[in-house]
């Protein structure tokens, strides 16, 4: 088994050093052995593992989202992952909506011609979405 060195593992996965003890800190790295010197000592797997974070979080996952997705599980049980997937990208597409329905809001008010918010307010006209009620 090769033992890779801090700086080593942080090179070949893109991450900062410092990267590498906040995630031990965290749970989502275990605590690597030691070398007689004191050095901390990763197996090679922790540069995979590290990537799987990094790509994680790029897609949403938030660092405890991420830690229950991590930890080994028996063969034949990704469904978990597939869940997470799912329930991520529900999440994702419902703020495409929302966002979208902002943009339509502020192209309607940038032709309407809404020069002042509090005049605009008051103007039936206005495409923003005041509460009328």
């Amino acid at each position: 088994m090769t033992a890779l060195r801090t700086s080593q593992v942080a090179a070949a996965a893109r991450v900062r050093r410092q990267t590498l003890r906040y995630y031990e800190r965290r749970g989502l790295l275990a605590e690597p052995a030691r070398s007689a010197g004191g050095h901390r000592l990763y197996p090679a797997e922790t540069v995979l593992r590290l990537r799987a974070i990094k790509a994680a979080q790029r897609v949403g996952f938030s660092l405890a989202e991420i830690s229950g997705l991590l930890p080994a599980r028996p063969a034949g049980s990704p469904a978990s992952l597939a869940g997470q997937v799912a329930a991520r990208l529900a999440a994702v597409e419902a703020t495409i909506a929302e966002l979208q329905v902002t943009a339509d809001s502020l192209r309607a008010a940038q032709r309407a011609g809404c020069a002042d918010l509090a005049l605009c307010a008051g103007e039936p006209r206005c495409p923003l979405p005041f509460d009328r009620g």
